[in-house]
């Protein structure tokens, strides 16, 4: 079969989604790039990927469609979102480049990747295209571990040494050295001692308010809110309920009626002494 009349055989709905959904990779892989906080570019990221396992499924490639949202979209980039998101990046992370002319070397990296990409694709739509009947005669995931160790075996060890060093890179670029001792724990004490500080633990939220809630805060035996009890992130956005009024009615209640039973009690322990 030519490449035209391949070309020819594609029906409409495949047209429509591969222009769809080509628009959305295109979007996410502009937006990976563009976007300046860290947490929407991986967001953007695994969008890209999602279009890719959509591709790959429609294709006939339903290993890869399904590994490609499994293993890449479903664990490796929601572990990278999870990362940025825990550890984030803050105004003491130095963004000065450090290294002289790696703007030139990626620009040239870039450059070399675009003809190797254009190269590629202008190779492949040289070729007659088997089919997908024949591609996955022997079944999809044998066709395709044959191609990996055979054909492109070269190409898969470049890659799985290009994934190890970004690894390994990545460990050295966010290892510290730290350099200052680190503070045991009985300096710290001591320290929070002469600072003046809180020195027993924070009353959690709740204590006393019948609700054990993060906005709800703790009641002092004098039935006023503790302020430690609660985020100050909450208090900052307002969003620290009061419940100190009906607490006290809550508590003058239970004090009363632990004043009645009292007084029960009491009064049966005369008579019996009677």
């Amino acid at each position: 079969m030519s490449v035209a009349a391949a070309a020819g055989s594609t029906s409409t709905g495949e047209a429509v989604q591969f222009w769809l959904l080509a628009v959305v990779a295109v979007a996410g892989a502009l937006g990976t790039i563009l976007m300046k906080r860290a947490v929407h570019s991986a967001l953007s990221l695994a969008g890209t990927m999602i279009v890719l396992a959509v591709f790959y499924l429609a294709n006939g490639a339903y290993f890869l469609g399904i590994v490609q949202i499994v293993v890449y979209t479903g664990a490796i980039m929601m572990l990278f979102l999870f990362v940025v998101m825990l550890v984030g990046v803050t105004a003491a992370d130095s963004l000065k480049e450090t290294i002289r002319g790696q703007r030139l070397l990626a620009g040239l990296c870039v450059l070399g990747f675009g003809i190797l990409l254009v190269a590629g694709i202008a190779n492949a739509s040289l070729h007659d295209f088997n089919g997908l009947g024949q591609a996955n005669s022997g079944g999809n995931v044998q066709g395709l571990a044959a191609l990996i160790f055979t054909k492109y075996v070269f190409a898969f060890e470049i890659t799985g040494a290009l994934l190890i060093t970004a690894a390994v890179g990545a460990m050295v670029l966010t290892h510290r050295e730290r350099t200052e001792r680190a503070a045991t724990q009985r300096e710290l004490s001591e320290r929070r001692v002469r600072e003046g500080k809180q020195l027993p633990p924070l009353p959690a939220p709740g204590v006393y308010a019948r609700h054990n809630a993060v906005d709800i805060p703790a009641l002092l035996p004098d039935g006023t809110p503790s302020e430690l009890s609660v985020s100050a992130t909450l208090r900052a956005r307002g969003q620290v309920r009061d419940v100190s009024g009906d607490a006290l009615a809550d508590l003058a209640a239970l004090e009363q009626r632990s004043e009645e039973r009292l007084e029960r009690r009491q009064g049966r322990k005369e008579e019996g002494a009677k």
